[in-house]
């Protein structure tokens, strides 16, 4: 049965608008807040992969933009089911070449999916921790030339981005 696409892009985008809510609760000490997070973004990660079996990547064209980068973040939260990541990296990737995605916020979905997997990131946009007041990325492929590859995709340079997590 197929949706109604703009019932479609007002659930992707409800979806986001729970997982900004719920996010501090990923970063929380306390278990209880944990537990719901994971359930939300689990919640979310199963949902996205049926959108997924039936409309492909949810592009902005389907969609709207909003939706759009909506179900990115989505993807982007679904941390502990690695095979949704990866089928909309594959996706995302294809929308992409067809000039229907973002390929900063491919960028992005590349790096957490890689750190996920246990590899170095490609555009050093994930960030492990803050550690004296000063961010900790994970581990980057060619650290030299991550600079490089993050021009092509859009992305500021790592220092102005790290810049962003840093606390007093």
């Amino acid at each position: 049965m197929a949706y109604d696409v703009a019932a479609l892009a007002e659930e992707l985008k409800a979806m986001a608008a729970d997982d900004h809510q719920a996010a501090v609760r990923g970063y929380s000490d306390d278990p209880v807040e944990q537990l719901a997070w994971r359930r939300l973004t689990a919640r979310h990660g199963d949902r996205l992969g049926a959108i997924m079996d039936e409309y492909g990547w949810p592009t902005a064209e389907l969609v709207g933009e909003e939706a759009a980068r909506a179900a990115w973040l989505i993807a982007q939260h679904a941390d502990r089911q690695l095979h949704v990541q990866r089928r909309a990296l594959k996706l995302m990737q294809q929308a992409v070449s067809a000039g229907s995605a973002s390929p900063r916020d491919l960028a992005f979905l590349r790096d957490r999916t890689l750190v996920n997997e246990g590899c170095r990131q490609i555009y050093g946009t994930q960030i492990a921790g803050v550690k004296d007041g000063a961010p900790v990325p994970w581990p980057c492929e060619d650290p030299e030339r991550m600079d490089e590859r993050r021009a092509e995709v859009g992305i500021e340079p790592f220092d102005e981005y790290v810049a962003k997590f840093a606390t007093p």
